[in-house]
């Protein structure tokens, strides 16, 4: 029986995959079915050891890396502007999941493919040009965005519906608008980011978990912002933890409080007439005013809340009983539709998916270049992951027809 040939790769590419894929040693011999001892000695080998070329070709499948990059004569430049906002005093740099180290890497080449459509195109791509510093007034901050958005309390009214579409779908235009790519993540878990933020000066990032309800997408939105204005890259979540390092302790409850500002501002908040008439430390709010003065905001009841928290026109009990509330009926209903659709199969609209996932602007700029004959259909389809047969569909999604 003929020896496999073994590929002539430089070991410690494998160690870089692996870790820029966001798996250990253990999960990725796991996935690939081999000896974690194996999977080692690959990487760190004492011998003449390596992995069979159909070896090497299971290990970039995992870790989603081109086969010929493995025999590069060292490792690209990682891609490390990310900061965890998350975690512990001591335990250092957090790892990210497999899946979330995909969406970020996802994210960044997503950016720079738009800066060379845009190029292509001689498109001028306007500059990011809002910013803050975490010790200013988040109130004035969240002024700002609203000013530089074009938002008014009418406008924002106009959004209001059941589910909080609208106003994810306006705030989100109106900051595409100003020069940032936003995108939406469908694979990592809301346990573990809600989004995060790629800063820069041109097409900066935002990412949002579509896992999410609309709501909280929209306020991931405006917090993301806010850490794009103060220039600090990184994965966050919504919730603040005292056991955070105090610095990131304090940009995750800055950009929270700038959300917070900009979508529920506190003049408009505390004239509004329900408001008024519940008066100082009221534990009077009815579940109905409570839902009704939320979806005005394009927020959820938890947020409008804590806002009232925030100006003593509630008590921290009440608020922090209602939070329970909520989060018992969440997982309520995600209990309640999970049974409802596990034998219902869901039609999917791919070219909203798309655009919904990628974003107006980039989507855009691909079909404008596929219009000049710079790229291919089929170029097209494999930047967006969408079959050539919904491209028709996706212009009219995008809004060119």
């Amino acid at each position: 029986m003929a020896a496999r040939v073994k590929a002539l790769i430089n070991p410690a590419l494998i160690t870089w995959a692996r870790e820029t894929a966001g798996f250990t040693t253990a999960e990725a011999a796991t996935r690939l079915d081999v000896e974690e001892a194996r999977l080692a000695a690959w990487e760190h080998p004492t011998a003449d050891d390596a992995p069979s070329i159909p070896q090497l070709r299971k290990l970039a499948a995992l870790y989603k890396r081109p086969l010929a990059v493995f025999y590069m004569a060292e490792a690209p430049e990682r891609f490390t502007v990310m900061r965890d906002l998350r975690r512990l005093p001591g335990t250092g740099a957090r790892r990210y999941s497999p899946a979330l180290q995909m969406e970020i890497r996802a994210a960044n080449e997503r950016r720079e493919l738009a800066l060379e459509l845009a190029a292509d195109l001689e498109q001028e791509i306007p500059k990011f040009t809002l910013t803050a510093m975490d010790t200013e007034d988040p109130e004035q901050v969240g002024g700002r965005i609203r000013a530089a958005l074009g938002v008014t309390g009418q406008l924002q009214y106009n959004w209001k519906d059941a589910d909080g579409r609208s106003g994810f779908n306006a705030w989100r235009t109106r900051i595409e608008d100003v020069g940032v790519l936003v995108f939406q993540g469908t694979h990592f878990t809301t346990e573990e980011a809600s989004g995060f933020a790629i800063a820069a000066d041109t097409l900066p990032v935002i990412a949002v978990n579509r896992k999410d309800v609309l709501t909280r997408r929209t306020f991931s939105l405006l917090h993301e912002c806010a850490h794009l204005m103060v220039r600090v890259s990184g994965v966050s979540d919504l919730e603040t933890d005292a056991n955070r390092p105090p610095e990131d302790q304090r940009i995750e409850i800055f950009c929270n409080h700038v959300a917070a500002a900009a979508l529920m501002p506190k003049d408009v908040l505390l004239t509004e007439p329900r408001v008024v008439a519940q008066g100082p430390r009221s534990t009077d709010w009815s579940d109905a005013e409570v839902s009704d003065l939320a979806r005005q905001f394009n927020v959820s009841r938890e947020a409008l809340l804590r806002r009232l928290l925030t100006f003593d026109r509630t008590t921290k009990e009440f608020y922090s009983k209602k939070r329970e509330q909520y989060i018992a009926e969440y997982r309520a209903n995600k209990v309640r539709q999970k049974e409802q659709t596990a034998d219902v199969e869901m039609k999917r609209n791919m070219p909203q998916e798309t655009v919904s996932n990628f974003g107006r602007p980039l989507v855009r700029m691909l079909l404008g270049n596929y219009y000049q004959d710079r790229i291919t259909l089929s170029e097209v389809s494999g930047y967006l992951g969408l079959k050539v047969k919904h491209i028709l569909k996706l212009e009219q999604v995008a809004g060119l027809r």
